[in-house]
């Protein structure tokens, strides 16, 4: 599972090899990819798992194997997370440098010899075991996976938003970003060339939109970082809204709330763009109080931090040469509209939610269509079943400048202090930054006492 952070150690030694390959990760190996996690298991698990095992897989791959006995790798699955290079396929130096040579054999049987963009249609479809188990016709088609998150990112950011007005419209799809909001966020760029980020991960080849690259952010927690203010569960989200506004002057944003109290969101450590997964999260500005201002401004801290880390992301790829205008957003988040309008003053860009809210479904139609010779190809040009609402009721929260308070702008800027720039270039750095951030901080807070 891509939270199982236990391949850490791993992870830096893979780091430390500088291979060539990490260039197409942000410069840094996450423990949240396969290598290090094989490599935590051939060294753990050696006799009981490594061993004996015939194939591993990533979910999505394994799901599809399981549909169809097919052992054709899904491009987005392999590219993303495997180290895999089409047309070139696989590296194998670098399995070799990192002690994994034994994944050569067969020519990489075990991790795939075969990969298919997605939405390719694999084997001769459902077999007759698993059309039984799932209530369908044997050989119904299933076309090569997406990683859900993807799949979320190919169903909305081709949507027509013809006639409302943002600056994407009329525009290639280069001028948008999908934010697939869950227990983490990712952010999915795609572009016509490849671009090379620091701290974010990729480029990747066609890996969700044919013929273009894609690079992709991300925060290790946030829906799972919203959960951890004490006491909040589904149903209280809407009257902590309601709350908030309640708190704030008449005619002024809720934004202006969180002067006084700060999160730093990296608790399971940063994924972009600072690739620093020892990173952990604080609060600063606690008081002795418990109450329920209290817990709607804890709630407020950690949703604006979360929004100036897409703030962050959205710098670092800009730096590079993305030229990104509108953010079109989808997952559970998405549902929240403090956190929606937050992301949006936060970062100073139309923000757009479809009216298909399951987004994910939506690019996993896609697929299928595809697989099933419906389209000869995925569609990213406003197709039918790429269409989030049709023509209309394309929702949209517009631009409103971010002037809340000169102690979040010092937050973020602060990050450009770090040696290297844009991420976190040595153990130490990552322990004197949040030191560097909370004293930064406390002194912010105290003089607006």
């Amino acid at each position: 599972m891509w939270m199982d952070h236990r391949a850490a150690e791993q992870a830096a030694r893979i780091t430390n090899t500088n291979h060539r390959v990490l260039s197409r990760v942000g410069g840094v190996m996450s423990q949240e990819m396969q290598p290090p996690k094989l490599l935590w298991l051939k060294e753990n698990l050696k006799d009981s798992c490594w061993d004996k095992a015939a194939h591993f897989f990533d979910l999505p791959d394994f799901l599809s194997w399981k549909a169809t006995g097919s052992l054709t790798r899904s491009l987005c699955t392999l590219v993303c997370k495997w180290t895999y290079c089409p047309p070139e396929g696989w590296d194998d130096s670098f399995w070799i440098s990192v002690g994994l040579e034994d994944l050569l054999e067969n020519n990489f049987s075990k991790i795939g010899s075969v990969a298919a963009p997605p939405g390719s249609p694999l084997g001769g479809g459902l077999t007759a075991e698993a059309a039984s188990d799932l209530g369908l016709n044997p050989g119904t088609a299933v076309g090569a996976s997406l990683i859900d998150a993807h799949a979320g990112g190919l169903g909305v950011i081709g949507a027509n938003v013809s006639g409302f007005n943002l600056p994407c419209e009329h525009q290639p799809i280069t001028s948008r970003m999908a934010m697939i909001c869950g227990t983490s966020t990712c952010h999915l760029a795609v572009s016509g060339r490849a671009l090379f980020v620091p701290g974010v991960w990729g480029p990747y080849l066609s890996a969700m939109v044919p013929g273009l690259w894609l690079n992709e952010g991300g925060q290790s927690a946030t829906g799972s970082l919203v959960r951890t203010c004490p006491l909040l569960q589904a149903n209280i989200y809407t009257h902590l809204n309601t709350h908030l506004d309640s708190m704030a002057r008449s005619g002024s944003a809720a934004d202006l709330l969180g002067s006084s109290l700060h999160v730093w969101p990296d608790f399971h450590g940063n994924r972009s763009p600072l690739a620093d997964p020892s990173l952990k999260g604080m609060v600063v500005g606690l008081s002795l109080r418990h109450t329920l201002d209290d817990l709607a401004l804890l709630y407020l801290a950690t949703i604006q931090a979360l929004a100036l880390g897409t703030l962050h992301i959205l710098e670092a790829m800009r730096e590079t040469g993305h030229d990104i205008s509108t953010v079109f957003m989808c997952g559970g988040l998405s549902k929240n509209r403090l956190f929606v309008q937050v992301q949006a003053n936060a970062t100073g860009m139309p923000v757009v939610l479809p009216d298909q809210m399951e987004a994910v479904l939506v690019g996993a139609a896609v697929l299928g269509a595809c697989a099933s010779r419906g389209y000869g190809t995925i569609q990213v040009s406003s197709p039918p079943a790429a269409r989030t609402g049709g023509t209309g009721t394309v929702r949209t929260l517009m631009k409103l400048i971010y002037e809340v308070d000169s102690s979040h702008l010092r937050f973020l800027q602060r990050l450009s202090l770090l040696p290297g720039g844009s991420r976190v270039e040595s153990s130490r750095a990552g322990w004197v930054w949040p030191i560097i951030a909370f004293l930064a901080l406390v002194l912010v807070s105290f003089s607006r006492e």
